[in-house]
């Protein structure tokens, strides 16, 4: 019994020992193999490995997909114009030699992190206090974003880092200044206004004094126009008039002198002072004159 017991016990042993021999790695993750605590080789390849038990070799493994530093609050900025801003930003980075990230944070992520953390404040400093906020904000922010990511690359380099990229999330101005540039927008936008109103109130003008203009012209034209045709109707009938009336000049006579009576007793309290015997009386007296007979007409 005692000899099975020992049997067991040294058959459980040496699966230990084979077991502790191998290891699997993923996809996910470089391996770095350790020999009495000095970095043997790096397997960046997935599959099954072999190494020498402990405490001959050892592994660490490190995680080979992309990671993220994003912070939970905005930094502070100064830009050429002297104005302070809030930039909120994001790195994707991971591990490009793991050897050099190994030798420099000894592993450690929150360490690499807090070292990239500062590279990216820097090159942020160095790439706003160059430009304007406006440039910051919309019309330079691509270059800004390329530029931030070379410099991080370049220095990331030295400790086994690769940056894949870099983004501005948020860039706002702080919150003692922004009251100041909203009532500076504010006017900025009123003074628009006042000049679109201005400038529609004079094209408003311009165009009423173009339609009176317009208006006046085309009454004129009209009342010229009707002038003719009253001038060319009145010569016509005048023309008819006095064919007709050469024809007959007693009748003519007697014709202006209906017009005259007309005119002159238009009313039932018209008063007419006048000599009874005067020739305006004659068609009254006598209109047999016109080579008709007619009644007598007394007058008063």
């Amino acid at each position: 019994m005692n000899k099975l017991a020992t049997l067991i016990i040294a058959l459980c042993a040496v699966i230990l020992v084979a077991y502790s021999t191998i290891f699997v790695v993923d996809q996910r993750s470089h391996a770095i193999v350790f020999a009495l605590g000095e970095v043997k080789s790096v397997i960046s390849e997935p599959g099954l490995h072999f190494k020498l038990p402990p405490p001959f070799q050892n592994v660490l493994f490190l995680d080979k997909r992309i990671l993220t530093i994003d912070t939970d609050s905005a930094d502070r900025f100064v830009t050429s114009e002297k104005k302070n801003i809030l930039v909120d930003s994001y790195v994707k980075w991971r591990i490009k030699d793991p050897r050099l990230y190994f030798v420099s944070f000894n592993g450690e992520e929150r360490r690499a992190q807090n070292r990239m953390s500062q590279i990216i404040k820097a090159a942020l400093n160095d790439e706003i206090t160059k430009r304007k906020v406006g440039e910051v904000i919309s019309t330079q922010r691509g270059k800004v974003m390329d530029a931030i990511k070379k410099k991080v690359s370049d220095e990331t380099k030295n400790i086994g880092v690769e940056i894949i990229d870099v983004r501005l999330k948020r860039v706002d101005y702080v919150e003692q200044i922004n009251t100041s540039v909203y009532d500076r927008m504010k006017a900025e936008r009123t003074r628009e206004a006042n000049g679109l109103r201005s400038t529609g109130a004079a094209e408003s003008e311009e165009i009423r004094a173009d339609a009176d203009k317009q208006r006046l012209v085309i009454k004129a034209e009209a009342n010229r126009d009707a002038q003719k045709i009253r001038g060319a109707g009145d010569a016509e009938a005048s023309q008819i008039y006095a064919q007709a009336f050469s024809q007959n000049p007693e009748f003519y006579k007697f014709y202006r002198s209906m017009e005259a009576y007309s005119a002159s007793f238009k009313g039932k309290n018209d008063i007419l002072i006048v000599d009874p015997n005067s020739e305006f009386f004659k068609y009254f007296k006598s209109p047999s004159s016109i080579g008709g007979a007619a009644p007598a007409v007394k007058t008063k």
